[in-house]
This record gives C-alpha cells, sequence and structure tokens, in this order.
C-alpha cells in the first residue's frame, strides 16, 4: 500500500452544507442563519459565558479555595497496614505499591504514619516518618531506613 492508495472509510466523510445555493438545497437565500439580528451578521455573536449584559455567573459567585503551589504530596501509609508484612521483610514505596496497599506514590515519595499496631521487625524505607512511628517501629526491633 502507497500514500497515494489510501483513502477513507465508506461513509465516514460527510459532505460539507454547501450554503446559498438556491432554495431547493434548504440552505438558501440567508443560509440557515435566519433573517437579521447578530447572529445573522459576519462575526457575529457573543463570547462564551456574556449573558447579555446582566452580570455573570462566574463574577456573581463568591471567590473560594486556594491551591498551594508548594504544597508537599506525599503518599501516606499507616503501621497497621504494614502487619501484613512477614517478619524481617524490607518495605518500600515500590512494594506498597505491588501490594495494593497504595494506589500511586505521590511526587514527594512515602510518608509512614503510627496509627495501628506494628508487630513484626521490619525495615521500612520511606522519604519521612512522624515521631511516634519511628518510635514503634524500633521498640519492637524494626529499622527506619530514610531516604
Amino acid at each position: 500500500m502507497k500514500i497515494h492508495e489510501l483513502s477513507p472509510a465508506p461513509n465516514s466523510k460527510k459532505a460539507a452544507r454547501r450554503l446559498g445555493r438556491g432554495i431547493g438545497s434548504g440552505l438558501g437565500k440567508t443560509s440557515g442563519k435566519g433573517s437579521k439580528g447578530q447572529w445573522a451578521r459576519s462575526g457575529g455573536g457573543v463570547r462564551i459565558g456574556f449573558e447579555g449584559g446582566q452580570m455573570p455567573l462566574a463574577r456573581r459567585l463568591p471567590k473560594t479555595g486556594f491551591d498551594n503551589a508548594w504544597k508537599k504530596v506525599y503518599s501516606i501509609v499507616n503501621l497497621g497496614q504494614l502487619e501484613s508484612f512477614e517478619d524481617g521483610a524490607v518495605v518500600n514505596a515500590e512494594v506498597l505499591l505491588e501490594k495494593g496497599i497504595l494506589s500511586k506514590i505521590e511526587p514527594y515519595g512515602l510518608k509512614v504514619l503510627s496509627d495501628g499496631e506494628l508487630t513484626k521487625k521490619l525495615t521500612v524505607q520511606a522519604k519521612k516518618f512522624s515521631k511516634s512511628a519511628v518510635e514503634k517501629i524500633e521498640k519492637i526491633g524494626g529499622k527506619v531506613e530514610v531516604l
């Protein structure tokens, strides 16, 4: 097959509307624009959101919220969720993702919080830990590695 042999699939191309070609076409005289008025003119019509001079909805509603461009977003996991791992296992964001505990790894990595009980000696690798999470992990003989 060569490029000059290519053609669109049958019935996939719709013919352009031929405006102003007589009464029989159904689109003669005013070419489907009705008679007179803003919409019948060349370049006529109004911009999106224009409400005829009435105060637009976007300006009638109050401003709310704030998006902090410098916010640090972490994937969060609690110690109770790490109970499913074997004793002595190495736990990091990739392993948690594979196991389905995390749905995605956020830009700033993993943060471990202390909610729940942990009874197994694990080596936990993360970008950030809460103080109480570090205490709990080290209390049972586990290791904390800050990446």
